[in-house]
């Protein structure tokens, strides 16, 4: 018999045999048992449990495995000694294939569910190259009153204290053992409550904040034949081998005259975009990448993009009446999707072609039912593993 989450049951909280039927959108596996819906997390399709009711609200159930009676085919042993506690795999129960035949069903579930679209183009899948060691940004927490670094614990702001990370890559892995290292030993003045770290080519490292000799320096990566420049205050994408697949499905093979590239971030569409039509405008927020994205595009000698600091909806709303046809939008928002009124206004501009890059399936679904009903036919739906052993995942969908 195996448990999971040793915590001792509660007499007065109800134990049920179930089968998980499918992973549900957040990861969580689906049962049904004695008139409830029930969420169970880190399941397996097809695993038979005893699970723990933990909480019920209406006809829906949130449970917890208390022992796995049947273990599924799709069911693997999780590597990382942290599963089940740490909050940052909830996958690893899962076989490669399992994992990616779950985050397809994911990507529907929202469609047809949220977007309500009865009719899907076939999903076209990119695998991870390597399921393991992919993550070149992270965030570590620290709890100065245990001395812990690591993760939060799963749907809490404890700290799990984690001596190794399977995910991480190579380079952040050493330097966690390092900053933890130190932290034994009493040798840093101070350490944040939040640590940023993102790695670059050549082992080169950026944390944000800067404490002690750890400094918010800048990294490169070559994707392609593009180089970005970016520190650990900018986002960029974790996992790199996918994402020369990523911008050859994202951006067009054919020139064209306007482009817009919205929640463009240091540049990694903006670049290929300008090399390939004749004006490209981009948008971001974000103050610190928006000056890395001007820096790559200099350096790059691509004097045809302009980069604009600003929140995307006000941005388009107040300096953007395009009489001249946009041939490609592209977007790539944060896991909120587009902020309020955004999408409108790309229905407004009304270019020829859009391809949204979405880290949740969930909010790409829900701006999608505004681009829908505002004309556009959805052409093509690929899924991206950007992140191997969690639920979750990058589709780009392309619109005309």
């Amino acid at each position: 018999m195996k448990h999971i989450g040793a915590q001792p049951a509660k007499s007065e909280k109800k134990s049920l045999l179930v089968e998980i039927e499918r992973i549900l959108p957040g990861g969580v596996g689906l049962a049904h048992a004695e008139g409830l819906t029930l969420f169970v997390p880190l399941a397996a399709p097809g695993d038979r449990l005893q699970v723990r009711v933990d909480r019920v609200r209406g006809k829906v159930g949130f449970a917890t495995i208390r022992e796995i009676v049947s273990p599924s085919p799709m069911r693997v042993d999780p590597p990382c000694p942290y599963f089940g506690r740490c909050g940052g795999c909830d996958f690893q129960q899962l076989s490669y294939q399992a994992q990616l035949d779950s985050k397809v069903e994911i990507i529907r579930d929202c469609l047809h569910r949220i977007a309500h679209l009865e009719t899907l183009p076939e999903i076209q899948v990119y695998p991870a190259e390597d399921p393991w060691q992919y993550r070149s940004r992270a965030v570590w927490q620290f709890d100065s009153t245990h001395g812990r670094l690591g993760y939060f614990e799963a749907g809490s702001h404890r700290v799990c204290d984690v001596g190794a990370c399977p995910v991480l890559a190579p380079e952040l892995e050493q330097l966690l053992k390092e900053v933890r290292e130190q932290i034994r030993r009493g040798s840093l003045e101070t350490v944040p409550a939040e640590i940023g770290v993102v790695a670059g080519d050549l082992a080169s490292i950026s944390v944000a904040p800067a404490f002690d000799d750890l400094v918010t320096a800048e990294v490169s990566r070559k994707i392609g034949t593009e180089n970005y420049t970016y520190n650990a205050e900018a986002f960029f994408q974790i996992n790199h081998s996918l994402l020369s697949s990523l911008i050859g499905a994202a951006v067009p093979s054919v020139a064209g005259r306007l482009a817009f590239d919205l929640y463009c971030g240091v540049g990694l569409f903006t670049l290929p975009l300008a090399r390939r039509f004749e004006r490209v405008v981009g948008i971001e927020s974000n103050s610190v990448a928006a000056r890395f994205a001007r820096r790559n595009l200099k350096r790059a000698g691509l004097l045809n993009a302009t980069i604009t600091t600003d929140r995307v909806a006000r941005s388009l709303q107040t300096e953007w009446n395009v009489e001249e046809t946009i041939d490609i939008l592209l977007l790539d928002p944060p896991r909120s999707g587009a902020e309020a009124g955004a999408m409108d206004e790309i229905v407004r501009l009304h270019p020829k072609q859009i391809s949204y890059v979405s880290c949740d399936p969930a909010t790409l679904a829900r701006d999608l039912e505004t681009l829908i009903a505002g004309g556009y036919t959805l052409d093509s739906i690929a899924m991206f593993d950007m992140f191997p052993q969690t639920h979750h995942v990058e589709t780009l969908v392309v619109l005309s």
